[in-house]
């Protein structure tokens, strides 16, 4: 088997190590030399990993000379967004603040990637700790867009989506706490999936709301994703997350089953929602028609209090973060700023320096929201709102398998064009309250814009642990659309060639 890496499924590259068609050595070269070649425009990544990837490589290579039965992923070339702990790199979350805290442990979810024999290549960029759309709030430099490089990748995990948009790597891991998996699969035209609430282990994943958190799959195709499911969840529950429970099970063995007779909820008033690019409006009622053309019966649901989610997101997620971002002092870990006559000093200094903007704004924002003062009028109210909202998804998975709906109310914009925090919070707007309830949740890439050219993702929600079915779901969808597996255009074929 030869050929670009960029046509290369996660299943047909670990069978084509498995079989000798190519070697995991191969494989890496060929991801690293797509990297060297594509990401100087793109800009997806913090850091390169080369040692670590040929060594894995090469204990592939080796296990197979031996004789010995390959795990499932074996040589699979794989990023991780840089919240997430790998020994032998650095874990930055896009911060000055922790520009060169060194990884002293490895998270669970990067260490099953590589026990399932995936290749670790390099770490990727994001918004600073997780806060944004864009990935221009990274504190090093921002992520372009492969199918476009003027515009924004989408955020947080802008660079996980824009390695696997670009041919750089296979399949790329984030982190999902209000739509940023998602959001950027469906502007950088690949498939992102956030898997219920506790189905992957968070620990070793630097926090920013710890009741919206969840680790997630990006990849060029929903089998890509799903393959990935398996490796995350292989080892079961995870004893060093309170949240995690034991969902292993193949999440591949009814990927192509008939969706003849499941069920699909729309909700009529969101594609008549202000701010809805009518290019992604036509997209989803064209995905409505596909799903029903394979069977799948379309029905209207209500989730009434939808329209409250982002406020109450932005309460919860502020408070959070505040919260976990309170040990980041200069003092244990972090950027120090010296020369202060007290520690009091120093410590503020450090973390006025050290934070960006948006992460100074999202834990002043959090300090005044539990404050004596405000506490029941914002933080308890939130909650309540989200008891609401949970409740309306119960209703609404009662009468339906699904919920489909945009991922994003327009395909990507150019950096820059939106610099009105408040407007891009609205970036978000049908992915949180997925996360406020912690249901599963899948971006699909469906189409190429009408007018802009760029790629459109429709999202498909699941209720809690029906993960699996969600994406039989999505890949019903997919087999309907003529993007899967595809490459930004700029990018297919350069580098990446498996000789």
């Amino acid at each position: 088997m030869t050929g670009a890496l960029d046509g290369f499924s996660v299943r047909q590259i670990a069978r084509g190590v498995a079989a000798g068609d190519f070697s995991a050595t191969e494989v890496a070269r060929a991801s690293l030399d797509a990297i060297a070649r594509r990401d100087g425009e793109v800009q997806a990544f913090q850091q390169t990993t080369e040692e670590l990837a040929l060594a894995a490589a090469g204990e592939v290579d080796a296990a197979r000379a031996a004789g010995k039965t390959l795990p499932p992923l074996a040589g699979v070339p794989v990023a991780f967004k840089d919240n997430m702990n790998l020994v032998g790199t650095r874990t930055t979350c896009a911060s000055r603040m922790l520009a060169s805290y060194e990884s002293a442990y490895t998270a669970t979810c990067v260490q099953r990637m590589l026990d399932a024999g995936a290749v670790p290549v390099g770490k990727l960029n994001m918004d600073e700790f997780a806060f944004g759309s864009t990935t221009d709030s990274s504190a090093f430099h921002s992520t372009n867009n492969p199918w476009d490089l003027t515009r924004v990748p989408g955020g947080s995990s802008g660079g996980s989506a824009a390695a696997v948009a670009s041919g750089e790597v296979a399949v790329a891991l984030g982190s999902d706490t209000g739509g940023s998996i998602r959001q950027p699969a469906a502007l950088c035209g690949v498939v992102g999936m956030k898997p219920t609430y506790g189905v992957v282990s968070r620990y070793g994943v630097v926090a920013f709301g710890s009741s919206l958190d969840q680790v997630g799959p990006l990849g060029r195709r929903v089998e890509d994703v799903a393959a990935a499911l398996n490796a995350l969840t292989a080892g079961g529950r995870d004893r060093h997350d309170a949240m995690s429970q034991d969902c292993a099970q193949d999440y591949l063995a009814h990927l192509d089953d008939s969706v003849e007779g499941r069920t699909v909820g729309v909700i009529p008033a969101l594609l008549e929602a202000a701010g809805l690019a009518a290019e992604v409006r036509t997209a989803m009622r064209d995905a409505e028609e596909r799903l029903a053309g394979q069977g799948v019966r379309v029905v209207e649901v209500d989730l009434p209090n939808m329209a409250s989610s982002i406020a109450a997101y932005y309460v919860i997620a502020s408070c959070e973060a505040f919260s976990n971002l309170a040990r980041f002092d200069g003092v244990r870990y972090g950027y120090q700023e010296p020369g202060h006559a007290t520690l009091a000093r120093q410590t503020s200094r450090s973390r006025a320096l050290g934070f960006g903007a948006e992460a100074k704004r999202r834990q002043m924002l959090g300090a005044y929201l539990l404050s004596s003062e405000a506490y029941d009028r914002y933080y308890l109210a939130a909650q309540k709102v989200r008891t609401l909202i949970t409740a309306d998804y119960r209703r609404a998975f009662a009468q339906v398998d699904a919920i489909l709906l945009p991922t994003s109310p327009t395909p990507a914009w150019r950096h820059g064009e939106i610099s009105d925090p408040a407007a891009l919070y609205l970036a978000d707007i049908y992915t949180i309250s997925n996360n406020i309830v912690g249901n599963c949740g899948i971006s699909v890439p469906v189409c190429l814009g009408s007018q802009s050219g760029l790629p459109i993702g429709a999202q498909l929600q699941g209720p809690a642990f029906a993960d699996a079915r969600l994406l039989t779901l999505a890949r019903a969808l997919e087999r309907a659309s003529d993007m899967e597996g595809r490459v930004a255009p700029a990018f297919a074929g350069r580098g990446g060639e498996l000789a």
